[in-house]
């Protein structure tokens, strides 16, 4: 796996941006065939908190990992 970059990206504190999760934090991954990405996830019995939603630059959506941190998905347009 090849990560091309790292950004950190404070936010202004939004009370229910990160739920379900309780971290105050989400990280955020950017993948390829994010709708085939999200199939395997829910074989393998992961929590998909919501649809994939698409805009002019790409398509997310949200998932937990087992240790309760919330992750983005981005599928660049």
């Amino acid at each position: 796996m090849v990560i091309d970059s790292l950004q950190w990206s404070p936010l202004k504190k939004v009370d229910n941006y990160f739920s379900p999760s309780k971290k105050d934090f989400m990280i955020n991954y950017r993948v390829q065939n994010i709708e085939g990405l999200v199939a395997k996830l829910k074989e393998n019995g992961v929590t998909i908190l919501d649809d994939i939603e698409t805009f002019d630059y790409g398509k997310f959506i949200h998932i937990m990992d087992p240790q309760g941190n919330k992750i983005e998905l981005w599928e660049p347009a």
